[in-house]
């Protein structure tokens, strides 16, 4: 009989374990995977509007792809480049703001606006981020969850997404019927260079990324080393 009770618990520990794990693998968002760079790059046709914005259409090749895309860019804000010290910094202090229509990423420190970078995003840079694929980057605000200083995009400073937010609006759109009911909410979302002689992608535009928000590589470096884990980042259109 003792031995009975040995194998009835031991059994039972067994399938309780197996359906924690099962839940987690659940419950895990899945990483969201960059496509291939992309290469060819040519600019087709560029132009000012009325109100000073950079009107560029582009062409290159993403894997065995040929895209096409016509973009919008905002005049640049001019910010003073004055030398900052990171280890002066109050790193509670600092506040980043990723303006995805004006492609762009702002740094502020104790609410003044210190740098202003140029960034790119995915195809589709205005749309929010609803699933896993849609190539889109998330709004709203998140935190710096972790940081890479050997990427293979130079940096990378992972964000926490999904967060408490992103759940309840990913939920909220499965319920409605809006996304499938076999979507995912995916994960892996942060901001990072490029690869090694790739900043020429950001200086044209081209929206490349699977979600995340990609600068150029001398100014990851440096953004880099002006956040800690924890430091806010809110992303708008």
């Amino acid at each position: 009989m003792k031995s009975f009770r040995l194998i009835y618990v031991f059994t039972l520990l067994l399938f309780t374990q197996f359906c924690f794990h099962a839940a987690e693998a659940q419950v895990k968002p899945a990483a969201d995977k960059e496509l291939p760079p992309p290469h060819n790059i040519k600019i087709l046709e560029e132009h000012k509007d009325a109100k000073g914005n950079t009107i560029r259409t582009i062409q290159y090749d993403q894997g065995k792809d040929k895209i096409t895309e016509t973009l919008v860019i905002p005049p640049v804000v001019n910010v003073n480049r004055r030398p900052i010290d990171p280890d002066t910094l109050n790193k509670d202090s600092v506040m980043i703001v990723v303006n995805k229509s004006k492609y762009n990423v702002e740094v502020y420190y104790r609410r003044r606006l210190v740098r202003s970078y140029k960034a790119v995003f995915g195809p589709k840079p205005l749309e929010n981020k609803r699933m896993e694929g849609d190539r889109c980057t998330p709004e709203g605000w998140f935190i710096i969850k972790s940081k890479n200083p050997a990427s293979k995009y130079d940096k990378f400073m992972l964000l926490n997404y999904p967060n408490d937010s992103s759940i309840a609006s990913f939920n909220k759109l499965k319920a409605s019927g809006a996304i499938p009911a076999s979507a995912r909410i995916g994960g892996d979302v942060g901001i990072h260079g490029v690869w090694k002689g790739g900043d020429d992608i950001i200086d044209n535009g081209v929206c490349w990324t699977d979600g995340c928000v990609a600068i150029r590589n001398k100014d990851i470096e440096e953004l880099y080393t002006f956040v800690s884990i924890g430091t806010r980042v809110f992303i708008r259109k």
